[in-house]
């Protein structure tokens, strides 16, 4: 079985509650609220997370695991009557007729803040904030932080007028690394992302997606890195995401140290320094995305004609460990090839 399905399938398979489809009366605007949603979408359904956050051979897994036992996932891994959100509106009216801004943002601890000064910088910028509670690092992320940030989203888009071209998913710390993997998987629905001092380079600890979301999140993702001049570990993971980023066709990014700070919330005027930021989009030019693409698609190709060729000279064991790097490197970028020769390697990997 593939590494992390078994427990991914655990944490999926239990009843939830039935899906409900009620506006909330809106509160107040101006002022912090607690709120519950209401509201389910198929985006953060357990088979559609599966889907967007798993490489090819860990989706197959699970679902060889899946009718190898019997069992069913239940369509969601939460129940929104049972969770709760900080949420925060602009007491003014939304700067642009298409609506507000939208920042969903992932802590790294079970509460949801709003921290000190934010508010000020959100009614500028003309963004709700909102923050899943019981999100924290100790949490799962993909049977919890994930779908409870989609769910914010989702009920946020619905219950208030927003820009679609300004929905924008961020965090800190823990929180950002999963903002990240959110905004790889979801680049149809975030725009952007704001990550406050936390992140990964793409490919293993963040697998790719199908080819078709990854060609969006390249041609039309901003990231903002901001992390504080005295935070040195995640200056590094910073410049490390960032090169990787770099390496796999995402242009439009941009880092930030924050002067006098470390491993801490972004100050009122770092915060608002990065929402300008983040609201200034740098399209890559088509010419050099195109190249880059194509050199990528070159790369993967070699390395799927090779394991093909070990496959062809009964060096099953050899293909086995070179299809699982594959799929752990490129993920949802070499499908649907890479199923086809785990079918015919017959080496223990799922096949369809």
């Amino acid at each position: 079985m593939v590494r992390g399905v078994a427990l991914a399938i655990s944490l999926l398979i239990f009843s939830c509650a039935a899906a409900q489809d009620a506006k909330q009366n809106q509160p107040p605007r101006g002022i912090p609220h607690e709120a519950v949603f209401t509201r389910y979408s198929p985006l953060f359904g357990n088979a559609e997370i599966l889907r967007r956050l798993l490489t090819p051979l860990a989706q197959e897994d699970v679902r060889d695991t899946l009718a190898h036992t019997g069992k069913t996932l239940s369509p969601y891994p939460i129940d929104l009557a049972k969770e709760k959100f900080l949420v925060y509106v602009p007491s003014s009216a939304p700067p642009s007729p298409r609506g507000f801004a939208l920042l969903v943002f992932v802590p790294p601890y079970n509460h949801a803040d709003l921290p000190f000064g934010w508010p000020a910088q959100l009614d500028r910028h003309g963004f709700i904030f909102v923050a899943p509670e019981g999100a924290g690092n100790t949490t799962e992320v993909v049977s919890r932080r994930v779908p409870l940030a989609l769910s914010a989203e989702e009920n946020i888009v619905h219950d208030y007028p927003i820009d679609p071209q300004r929905i924008y998913i961020g965090g800190f710390s823990g929180g950002s690394r999963v903002a990240e993997r959110i905004a790889l998987g979801y680049p149809d629905v975030f725009h952007g992302a704001l990550l406050n001092a936390g992140a990964d380079p793409l490919g293993g600890a963040y697998p790719l997606p199908s080819r078709d979301l990854f060609q969006r999140f390249q041609s039309s993702t901003r990231l903002m890195y901001d992390t504080g001049e005295l935070d040195a570990i995640n200056l590094g993971t910073d410049a490390g995401s960032a090169q990787s980023m770099q390496d796999w066709c995402v242009f439009d990014v941009e880092t930030n140290e924050i002067p006098n700070a470390d491993h801490e919330w972004m100050s009122p005027t770092a915060f608002g320094r990065a929402l300008d930021r983040l609201l200034a989009r740098d399209p890559p030019a088509p010419a050099r995305l195109t190249a880059c693409r194509s050199h990528l698609q070159a790369q993967l190709r070699e390395k799927l004609d090779q394991a093909e060729s070990l496959i062809a000279t009964g060096r099953h064991a050899d293909a086995r460990k070179l299809l699982l790097e594959i799929d752990s490197r490129y993920g949802g970028l070499a499908a649907p090839r890479i199923l086809e020769l785990a079918r015919s390697c017959g080496c223990g990997l799922p096949g369809p």
